[in-house]
């Protein structure tokens, strides 16, 4: 410790018997040079009252907490380079020298820096859960899931009655609205913010109904985002098996989430256009996957056609028959066509239409009609394909077993026979063709009879 000596002024030792005698304005001065000399620059914290700007634009003001107060002052050289206004019962942080006003004796602080002592710790508290998260690897690209490019279900996870949901939801509304949403509503701000956003996040992971999560609200000062900045908050956003994307406040905020999550953006509103695509570039694909589908059918034909063709070189009998069919198939295949060409440029128009129609009325519901209605068309129009493939079956089938009828060995099938002579294998039509004692065969249906004659009968015995 070091100790300081004071001398009394000369004049006034011999008339005091060597005592030194301090006047008032030297014991003040005497201890405002030891108070500068021996405390150097330091932090201070506490609450602003009596705060005092005069027309000299220095400020006046005491700092206090619930035990005990000091005066202080800032001149204007200083308290110009404060980005805000003090404000009674504010809790600031200073950076002070001590001293002592020599007019009356006050011990004061004479500040050089003040910032609001709130900022302030929180900004280190930031500042060392950030690298301490980032130690441990939270923060790696490695760890970052993908968005998928066309998300099912998304769940929201904000303030139901906040901006940024309206904000998201308008977008969302507007480039892809036949995406379902899901808000998770939880509170943005306060004590029990943080724990809700961790259980908001573990439930949409539970649930299986979404593939993509947005975590969202708007702007405001650090505490205001400091649910974001929760080390709970952060470990549940890296342990999520969804991917996560960030929008927390404007483009200048930055909270742990941010750096977490599998995506960062600036804003609510551009969180939601980088989760789903643009629907008039979808709709776009669309028409082109439409001529695709135009020219597959118009090749299915063309097969059809050729086959068809060769099914008719191979049915030449009875030709009679097989032409009128093959005519009726010619009838059929050009109706179908022209169906078919008929239900493409319907399909075109109602498309036209449609693109018009978008630009003055919401395209969702409108949307979902026309899937609903050309999976109808596709289902009947591959219905009354098959049946018409089923009825040209059925009709082969009839002229196949009509030349059936006409066969003279189908007449064995109802019992008769043909009996031919065992030696000569001629055809015996008379009874005047053999004699009794002779061999003859009988063919049947299933298999033949080897008969020895044992009477004749001619007709005019019968």
């Amino acid at each position: 410790m070091t100790t300081t000596h004071f001398t009394a002024d000369p004049a006034s030792s011999p008339a005091n018997n060597g005592r030194e005698i301090f006047s008032v304005s030297q014991l003040n001065r005497h201890a405002r040079q030891l108070l500068e000399t021996h405390l150097p620059l330091l932090w201070v914290e506490g609450e602003l009252s009596n705060v005092s700007t005069p027309s000299s634009g220095h400020w006046y003001f005491t700092l206090k907490d619930d035990q005990a107060q000091v005066r202080c002052c800032m001149f204007r050289n200083r308290n110009m380079l404060v980005r805000f206004k003090p404000q009674q019962g504010q809790h600031v942080l200073l950076r002070a020298r001590v001293s002592l006003y020599e007019g009356r004796g006050d011990y004061q602080l004479i500040a050089e820096h003040m910032e609001e002592a709130g900022s302030g710790a929180l900004q280190r508290a930031f500042d060392e859960l950030k690298h301490r998260l980032s130690q441990e690897g939270l923060f790696n690209e490695a760890h970052k899931k993908a968005l998928p490019p066309l998300p099912q279900h998304i769940g929201v996870i904000t303030s139901p009655t906040g901006a940024a949901i309206r904000d998201v939801l308008s977008v969302l509304e507007r480039r892809f609205p036949s995406i379902p949403v899901t808000v998770i509503p939880v509170a943005v701000q306060g004590k029990e913010s943080a724990p809700q956003i961790v259980k908001a996040i573990e439930l949409a992971n539970r649930c299986g109904l979404f593939d993509v999560l947005l975590l969202t609200r708007g702007g405001g000062s650090m505490e205001d985002l400091w649910s974001f900045n929760d080390e709970n908050v952060a470990r549940a956003i890296f342990n999520s098996q969804l991917p996560i994307v960030c929008g927390v406040g404007h483009e200048v905020d930055f909270t742990i989430a941010d750096f977490v999550a599998d995506l960062r953006a600036p804003t609510p509103s551009a969180a939601a256009e980088l989760l789903v695509p643009d629907g008039d570039e979808w709709l776009d694909k669309f028409i082109g996957f439409e001529v695709l589908l135009e020219e597959a059918m118009q090749r299915r034909l063309q097969q059809w056609q050729r086959h068809l063709h060769h099914l008719q070189q191979r049915l030449r009998h009875p030709r009679e028959r097989l032409e009128q069919q093959a005519q009726r198939l010619d009838n059929l295949e050009l109706r179908l066509k022209n169906h078919i060409k008929q239900l493409l440029r319907d399909h075109k128009n109602n498309v036209q239409q449609l693109r018009i129609r978008q630009q003055a009325h919401h395209p969702q519901l409108r949307l979902e009609q026309l899937k609903e209605r050309i999976a109808a068309n596709s289902a009947n129009l591959h219905k009354a394909q098959i049946r018409i493939l089923q009825r040209k079956q059925q009709n082969l089938i009839e002229t196949l077993r009509l030349l059936n009828t006409l066969n003279p060995l189908s007449t064995l099938e109802r019992g008769y026979a043909l009996v031919t002579d065992s030696q000569t294998r001629k055809v015996i039509t008379s009874s005047e063709q053999v004699i009794p004692g002779s061999e003859i065969s009988a063919r049947l249906a299933q298999g033949e009879l080897i008969c020895r004659v044992e009477q004749v009968r001619s007709k005019s015995d019968s």
